[in-house]
């Protein structure tokens, strides 16, 4: 098959890359991308649907004496590639990653007008050949096949959702939980837990309305934003784990252990969730 390299102009969606200038438009209007990212580009229209695997990548970029930190330079390079055409590592459009291989350009690409090129005329190179059908796209990250990024999104903000509603019913019966409380530690020790319920509670409304309207409406920075979060969510989620042993003289004691192991492992299923949705960069 022959590469995109046969014509200076790349077309490719509402995008175009003139690999002689190393410029790169959208819709006629030029797109700024510096000179590595555009080579990095270059390389993957050169051979489209194929896999560019990470040190052909490093060849092209580098000189062999250059003493550089190359994995960190080609995935900063690559994410900017993916930033200016709107892509993403999760649900790829142009730039799919091989995980720890490579990359691969995807889209239908048009050289001076030749014959569209799509992924699916070169199924078979990643196809393995004893397959019936094409493997699953993995996760960069995780190394799990990618899911629905809708998917993920919903669930995590039911989670948000669920620790909404345990805060607005805590903060709403506080004294019952004052009374509940003082039945297993009077005195100080209850006073305690509802100062400790009414603190994380204040503080967790506004943190679970950021990340609702984080995931609905798809802040494409939500992963880092989590990520930066997260020590504080573990905190207060596994001091809320605790929660249903204040309700075990309803739900019995192995209800309320059985959903405070749940709540424990709720943080880590979040951040999986947000990792599935969010990717960050490869490394």
């Amino acid at each position: 098959m022959a590469g995109a390299s046969s014509g200076k102009i790349v077309r490719f969606g509402m995008f175009e890359a003139d690999l002689a200038s190393g410029e790169l438009r959208k819709n006629g209007a030029r797109v700024r991308l510096q000179e590595q990212p555009f080579q990095v580009l270059a390389l993957l229209l050169e051979r489209p649907g194929e896999m560019v695997t990470r040190e052909d990548l490093r060849n092209r970029l580098w000189a062999n004496d250059t003493f550089v930190d190359f994995d960190h330079s080609l995935n900063t390079a690559v994410n900017k590639v993916r930033d200016a055409l709107g892509d993403t590592a999760v649900n790829a459009r142009f730039v799919q990653t091989v995980a720890r291989r490579g990359y691969r350009f995807i889209a239908p690409v048009q050289a001076h007008g030749g014959q569209s090129q799509a992924l699916a005329e070169v199924g078979a190179i990643s196809k393995p050949a004893s397959a019936g059908a094409a493997a699953p796209e993995l996760h960069p990250e995780l190394e799990v096949p990618v899911p629905r990024r809708g998917l993920t999104r919903g669930l995590f903000i039911l989670a948000q959702i669920m620790y909404l509603i345990f805060y607005v019913a805590a903060l709403l019966r506080w004294q019952e939980v004052h009374r509940i409380a003082s039945e297993f530690l009077p005195g100080w020790g209850a006073m305690a837990i509802v100062t400790i319920v009414l603190v994380t509670g204040a503080v967790g409304i506004p943190l679970r309305c950021y990340l609702i309207s984080g995931a609905a409406f798809d802040h494409r920075r939500l992963g880092e934003k989590f990520a930066q979060l997260f020590p504080a969510v573990l905190g207060m989620d596994e001091l809320w784990a605790i929660a249903p042993f204040l309700l075990v003289q309803n739900i019995g004691f192995g209800a309320a252990f059985a959903a405070t192991a749940a709540l424990l492992y709720l943080p880590f299923s979040q951040r999986s969730l947000v990792r599935m949705a969010y990717s960050q960069p490869p490394k």
